[in-house]
Order: structure tokens, then sequence, then C-alpha cells
């Protein structure tokens, strides 16, 4: 076996046991858990702008010099399917929040200010939950065995492979402090073993399955839409109290690495 065998398959078992250990990492008494958060949070923005969308105007240039006529129609150029991974989780988190009855807004403890326009009835919010639920599960399981593929470096190349997996490890911290707040029981029991799967059946199928550099470009655009959105949603919070001072460090020896590691 390759030695670049071998460390994807590493990376790839890392990122999925940072979803299986979610709801048992505890966050240490000097650096609070806001801190931890906001230093993952700055280095995903040094990833977004120093490598990501440098990636996205390569793929722009690979997708648009694809002659497959249904790679053509369906990803135009990269910056369209970027715009469509950002557009779809933009649009769950806006469900998520609206069947959850509130709408960002917090009361006097901290907690989350029922909505009271939302016109979700008493009642309907376990159903609609669960279908909130499973839709998360089907989105960012896709998006993590997009990153579980793209490990492989066929849209990162093998030297940046680690770097990539540092910067998503840090995103998965983060998504799964958004989705435990969001469906608390039923993500521990359920769904963070669905998106540790996805990440390792995702490298799995990089493995076997060969695709045109173009299609993956086009799910490497697609991941940097939900990654931005993230970023934007969850890693810059407007709910709860960010650590700036984390995030500059973060960000900033993020960055430090991705140009002159």
């Amino acid at each position: 076996m390759s030695s670049h065998f071998l460390l994807t398959a590493g990376l790839a078992l890392a990122l999925a046991a940072v979803h299986a250990g979610a709801g048992y990492v505890r966050f240490s008494a000097v650096v609070p858990r806001d801190g931890w958060l906001s230093f993952g949070g700055g280095v995903s923005v040094a990833y977004v702008f120093v490598h990501l969308l440098p990636e996205l105007g390569a793929g722009q240039v690979i997708i648009a010099e694809a002659e497959h006529t249904l790679v053509d129609y369906l990803a135009h150029h990269a910056y369209l399917m970027a715009l469509v991974g950002f557009t779809l989780f933009h649009g769950l988190e806006r469900w998520a929040v609206r069947v959850r009855g509130f709408d960002g807004e917090v009361d006097d403890d901290g907690e989350p200010a029922p909505d009271e326009s939302n016109g979700i009835r008493e009642g309907e919010v376990s159903e609609w939950g669960t279908h909130v639920f499973w839709a998360h599960m089907l989105s960012y399981g896709l998006l993590n065995a997009l990153v579980g593929y793209l490990l492989a470096g066929r849209a990162t190349g093998g030297d940046n492979a680690v770097l990539f997996a540092v910067a998503m490890g840090f995103h998965f911290v983060v998504n799964d402090d958004s989705l435990r707040r969001h469906h608390s029981d039923a993500y521990d029991r359920l769904g963070r073993w669905i998106l540790t799967a996805a990440v390792v059946g995702g490298w799995m199928l990089s493995i076997v399955v060969h695709v045109h550099h173009a299609v993956v470009m086009g799910a490497f655009a697609f991941v940097s839409g939900g990654v931005i959105l993230n970023v934007i949603k969850e890693e810059l919070p407007s709910e709860r109290e960010s650590q700036f001072g984390y995030f500059l460090v973060g960000a900033t020896a993020y960055a430090a690495l991705l140009v002159w590691g």
C-alpha cells in the first residue's frame, strides 16, 4: 500500500472520529467552549480565503474546459455549484430555525425566544423536527461523503490533504455543535454515526470509483459553498458570545501555515 493511501485513510478515520466523539469532548477550563469554537471558526475562515476561493477559480477553468455535455449543463462553472451548496444549507438552516420555534432571538437568560410568526402550532414540532433531522442528515451526510472523497487528493492535491483535513476537522466540530443544538438526543444517538459513516464511505468510494476531474471539481465547489455558509452562520455568530481573540489566533496561525507551510 502506498504512503498516500495510508495517509488519506488515517485522515478519513480522524475526521470520522470527530463526529463519533461528539458529545464526549470536554472543553478545558483554560480555554472556554466559545473560545474553541471561535478558534475553529478562524481556522475555517483562513482556509476559505487563502485556499478554498483560489481553488474555486482553478475549478472554474477545469469545468469550463469539460467536453461532456451533461457536466457542462449541470456544472456550467464552479461558482454556480458553490452557490447551490450555499443556498441548500442556508435553506435547511432557516427551515430548522422555524421548526424549532425561534428566529435567532434570545431572551434575558440567553435561551432561544419563541417566534410567534412562524405558523407552526404546538404539537407539530416533533413531526416536522423529524423531517428536519433527516434532511440535515442527508445534506450533511452528502457533504461529509464528498469531503471523504476529496481526501484522496484528486481535488486538493496530495500535499494539501493534511491541511484540508485539519480545516474540515475544525469545521466538523462547529457543525456538531450546531446540529446538537438543533436535534439534541437524536443527533447523539443516531445523527453523529450517520455523519461518521459518510466520511469513511466517501473515502472508500474514492478508492474504487474514478470520475471526470471536472465532476470532482464541481463536488469541491459544492462543498465550498456549504463551508462558506457555515462560516457565516456558525463561526461568525450573533446569537452567542464570540471570542475574537481566539478567532484571530486561529485565522492568523492557519493562514500562515497555508501560505508558508
